[in-house]
């Protein structure tokens, strides 16, 4: 008899379904992400994945379009941006969660030719921009008025007085890498990009680098969108600026906070 109500009280524990035992699932998290971290910022990703993680989504742009993404709504994650100045603007209108922002990378702005030219420019007060860029050339920069390399660029050539001569002959683009294609592909002779993207396109060569006094740090910061509700994006952000994420980005040229 004492036996039989031992199965008794077991039977029930048995029949509870497997499924309320199972683990949660777990939802990748969407980082958007400054167009110029595309190699680096993947392979930070794929770090992440090997722990156990699901893969970050990652979607690239300029900052500045990534920043009226917010603004919109779009159901983000994480933000990281290439300069403070758009990461300024969203904490400015509550939304980054607080006390999740920080700069954790560093860039350096280059001057670049595709890689047959033969052009030489040395980088300083006076230099000849215009006279190297040809008659007809024109200059590749991302966006002077919105996006952080061509705001970068525009400061710098204005220090070096070199912004007068140039001004009226750019190829905008709406991001860096834009900016970069029309370099690599020829359709431009000279082009104003970031040391990392220069590294990454086998297609141009650096001419030289701009002073790093010419133009405000290039320094990225990363925080959390205040409307994330994914528990995986605090443990990323974390992975990017620990001391293991953060080789991920030297390994790729960029220098680190």
């Amino acid at each position: 008899m004492r036996r039989v109500l031992t199965l008794l009280f077991l039977a029930p524990a048995m029949l509870v379904p497997s499924a309320l035992y199972a683990q949660p699932t777990r939802t990748a998290p969407l980082v958007l992400a400054a167009a110029s971290l595309q190699e680096s910022m993947n392979a930070a990703a794929d770090g992440w994945a090997r722990k156990g993680h699901p893969r970050p989504r990652i979607s690239f742009a300029a900052s500045s379009a990534l920043a009226r993404q917010i603004e919109a709504g779009a159901p983000a994650d994480v933000f990281v941006s290439a300069d403070e100045q758009w990461m300024d603007e969203m904490q400015k209108k509550s939304l980054l969660r607080p006390r999740t922002r920080v700069s954790f990378l560093r860039n350096a702005l280059v001057l670049v030719a595709p890689k047959a030219s033969s052009t030489r420019l040395t980088i300083a007060k006076g230099m000849p921009l215009a006279k190297a860029l040809g008659p007809n050339g024109r200059l590749a920069v991302a966006d002077t008025s919105a996006v952080p390399a061509g705001i970068y660029a525009k400061q710098s050539l204005t220090a070096l007085g070199a912004w007068s001569q140039v001004q009226s002959r750019l190829a905008p683009g709406e991001s860096v890498r834009a900016a970069l294609a029309m370099v690599s592909r020829g359709a431009a002779p000279l082009g104003i990009v970031y040391a990392t993207d220069a590294k990454a396109d086998p297609g141009v060569r650096i001419i030289g680098t701009f002073p790093e006094r010419s133009h405000q740090p290039i320094t990225y910061p990363v925080a959390l969108i205040a409307s994330s509700r994914n528990p995986e994006a605090e443990g990323f952000r974390r992975y990017l600026i620990s001391a293991e994420g953060k080789a991920v980005f030297r390994g790729f040229g960029f220098g680190t906070r």
